[in-house]
C-alpha cells in the first residue's frame, strides 16, 4: 500500500492564470482526484463561471469584497466561508485572498462560461 497522505508547500507551486485572478493550486496531480486546495489572489475583473461537477468551497484570508452567486452580491471579509455547489454561476469581486477548496478535484474542464 502506497502512502495515505501528501504534503506539498505553496511556494513550490507555480502560479497561474485563472478567471479570478492568479492561483496555486495543491494536490492537482493527486490521481485519486480527491479534492484540491488553491490560493487564490482575486482580482476586480474576475469572469462569472461555474462547475458542472465540482463544488467549491471558498474560505476568505484578506481583503474585503463581494461574493456574486446567481446574480446576487453578498458582501465577504476575512473569515467568511461560502459553499458554492454544480452549476451556481459565481465570482469574488474586490482585493481578495481566499483558499478554494474544489470536491471533487479541480478539472479545467469543468469550468464554463454563459458569454
Amino acid at each position: 500500500m502506497g502512502r495515505r497522505y501528501t504534503l506539498t508547500h505553496f511556494d513550490d507551486i507555480a502560479p497561474r492564470s485563472c478567471p479570478c485572478g492568479r492561483t496555486r493550486r495543491a494536490f492537482a496531480d493527486d490521481a485519486d482526484g480527491t479534492a484540491t486546495f488553491h490560493r487564490v489572489a482575486i482580482r476586480e475583473d474576475s469572469r462569472v463561471h461555474y462547475h458542472k461537477r465540482l463544488t467549491e468551497i471558498y474560505y476568505v484570508l484578506e481583503g474585503t469584497g463581494q461574493i456574486e452567486l446567481d446574480g446576487e452580491r453578498l458582501p465577504v471579509r476575512p473569515g467568511s466561508v461560502v459553499m458554492i455547489k454544480p452549476l451556481c454561476r459565481h465570482r469574488a469581486v474586490g482585493e481578495l485572498e481566499v483558499i478554494v477548496v474544489a470536491i471533487p478535484a479541480f478539472d479545467p474542464a469543468d469550468e464554463w462560461f454563459d458569454e
